[in-house]
């Protein structure tokens, strides 16, 4: 299980379907919202 950076809620890697790829790492997201506010400002969640 990877952790949502934006809202810390567990995420199965193998099932999720919202993934970003920033500096050579996969972030993982529960939900789109959370993926369009990482992809906004990433280094804000890493």
């Amino acid at each position: 299980m990877a952790k949502d950076p934006v809202c810390n809620m567990d995420v199965d890697e193998k099932t999720a379907k919202y993934v970003s790829e920033y500096k050579g790492k996969k972030y993982f997201f529960c939900a789109p919202g959370c993926k369009v506010m990482f992809d906004r400002d990433p280094e804000h969640f890493i």
